[in-house]
């Protein structure tokens, strides 16, 4: 299969199923790390790590959004989750998206946020620059992230001395999967999924998001039938900057649907 890379996964709690699909660049701790411990108190969590992030191996081939989906499905039913809601944050919603339309017998609910159908115009001038920077100084890319990615009031809090910890940080962090992983998310469409989900499903927009803009996720959410929408007030890097906010809607959502 295109693409293919059996995911290293973590698995914690008990409950219904939730299983969490992270972004491109990101990984579980950095994408849900604030969420985790509320979201293990009530539901079995299965965690898998994309191709070239964490413990998995970067994939030898281009990623594809069908085999994305259906390795998400067989790792969570490998690890006896055979049933569960997808946690979609940005290229994950896309995954979370083609598994429910792929697997429907297996997902029973969707919660996606900072996410897209597909890339607008300026979601795919900055997945190009991003693609471009990752062959150069990774303290250039992570400049650049940092800029598109982190909401206004958020980095204008930051000293000086912060915000280049920050870029240092993330400079550290790109994993080796990155390019693969920013390739998918031009490539991405799922808006002839949207109609046929018949899941209860969430659609959280990040308001001050400038790399997912919120725009996107209205689009998401008003291509899905019957699909509830929320905003929280941060950029697209909600865990890093509405953590409570984010755990708060993603909480009464799961509450709501068990």
């Amino acid at each position: 299969m295109v693409g293919r890379t059996d995911p290293v996964l973590t698995v914690k709690g008990s409950g219904p199923g939730l299983v969490l699909a992270h972004g491109g660049g990101g990984g579980i701790e950095a994408n849900f790390g604030p969420l985790l411990d509320d979201l293990t108190r009530t539901h079995t969590v299965v965690a898998p790590d994309l191709p070239g992030t964490g413990g998995t191996p970067r994939s030898a081939t281009p990623l594809d959004l069908d085999t994305m989906a259906d390795t998400l499905v067989e790792t969570a039913a490998a690890a006896g989750v055979e049933r569960f809601t997808v946690l979609g944050y940005s290229m994950g919603t896309a995954i979370g998206v083609r598994a429910a339309t792929r697997h429907p017998e297996r997902v029973t609910g969707l919660v996606l946020t900072a996410g897209f159908a597909r890339p607008d115009h300026r979601m795919r001038l900055a997945v190009q620059v991003w693609r471009e920077l990752l062959k150069g100084d990774r303290r250039t890319l992570a400049r650049f992230l940092t800029l598109v990615a982190m909401g206004e009031p958020a980095l204008a809090a930051l000293s000086t001395e912060e915000l280049e910890k920050a870029v240092s940080e993330l400079a550290g962090f790109v994993p080796e999967g990155a390019p693969e992983h920013v390739d998918l998310v031009e490539r991405a469409d799922t808006t002839a999924d949207l109609p046929g989900i018949s899941v209860p499903t969430l659609v959280v927009a990040a308001a001050l998001d400038r790399l997912a803009p919120p725009a996107l996720s209205r689009e998401l959410a008003a291509g899905i039938p019957g699909a509830e929408f929320a905003e929280v007030e941060s950029g697209h890097l909600v865990a890093a900057e509405a953590p409570d906010a984010w755990r708060a809607v993603v909480r009464a959502f799961l509450d709501r649907h068990p």
